[in-house]
């Protein structure tokens, strides 16, 4: 980048000396005219002597400082426009910055951005917290809020990444800003387990197989960890707030969560949209704030 500038300079200069500057031209003209004819004059091959008598040459003297003075001063009109020439570009380029952008360049890279988010493009890599016991799962409690929970799957790595990374994150923020500790209760879901779901009724789920996130490993469903046991409904005070934080912070970070739907709100569901993932209809459904879980 340097260099190209100073070849540039160096390249202009030489040009606008040529273009605005007869002396400088006349002078060029007749050095060149003066080596042509001296070629011609020197018989070939060339010989060790002659090369050794042409180091023993010597450059006509220079023009003294008064004369350079003198040259600058008759020629300071030109001078002037030279030099107006020479910063044209870089000129025109500084104004004109604002108005082009190439592809792929983001003028808005340097504003501020949600704290969030700036966390998440740092590519701060996160661990999954450690297993529960599977028993937690399966209590009474829970069992009857979450039918057949206890057989679904809590692997992290079926995740799609990004949506990992964005819910590891929801998970250290909600920790560390609001005291909740976070459990997964349900991450991918075969094909399979969906139909099941599906067939205990709209109040379990209102997606058949392939009909939801959970598919495609962009959605989860969250509870929380309070003194050693597993809290899911939003009834309880204290899991309500919690929701709402969770809901605020997935929000923060690209999620939908499934707090806000219109019609079968589930506190705990949060997913990472994509075009072109669900069937149109499904599709259509979430769009509108009605998609089922």
């Amino acid at each position: 980048m340097v260099i190209g500038v100073i070849l540039y300079f160096l390249f202009a200069t030489a040009l606008l000396a040529w273009c605005f500057l007869p002396s400088v031209r006349t002078s060029f003209q007749a050095r060149v005219l003066q080596a042509l004819a001296w070629g011609r004059t020197v018989p070939r091959p060339w010989s060790r002597a002659r090369l050794r008598g042409m180091r023993r040459m010597r450059l006509p003297l220079q023009p003294t400082l008064a004369d350079a003075g003198a040259a600058l001063q008759r020629h300071r009109l030109a001078l002037l426009a030279a030099t107006g020439a020479l910063l044209l570009l870089p000129a025109l380029a500084l104004a004109l910055r604002s108005w082009w952008r190439l592809d792929g360049f983001d003028h808005t890279a340097s504003r501020a951005v949600d704290a969030h988010v700036a966390a998440l493009l740092q590519g701060e890599e996160l661990v999954p917290p450690p297993p529960l016991p599977p028993e937690l799962f399966s209590a009474r409690e829970v069992e009857a809020l979450r039918p057949m929970l206890g057989t679904a799957s809590r692997q992290w790595e079926l995740l799609d990444a990004e949506f990992r990374r964005r819910l590891l994150l929801v998970f250290k923020l909600l920790k560390n800003q609001h005291g909740y500790d976070a459990v997964l209760l349900e991450g991918y879901r075969s094909p399979e387990r969906q139909q099941a779901l599906a067939q205990l009724g709209s109040g379990v789920t209102q997606a058949a197989a392939f009909e939801s996130y959970h598919q495609y490993g962009l959605a989860a469903d969250v509870a929380f960890l309070r003194e050693g046991r597993i809290v899911i409904s939003e009834r309880d005070p204290w899991a309500k707030a919690g929701y709402e934080r969770y809901g605020e912070l997935a929000a923060s970070l690209g999620l939908v969560w499934g707090g806000g739907w219109s019609s079968l709100a589930d506190f705990g569901h949060v997913e990472l949209r994509r075009p072109g993932v669900l069937p149109p209809r499904t599709a259509a459904g979430t769009a509108a704030g009605t998609a089922p879980r």
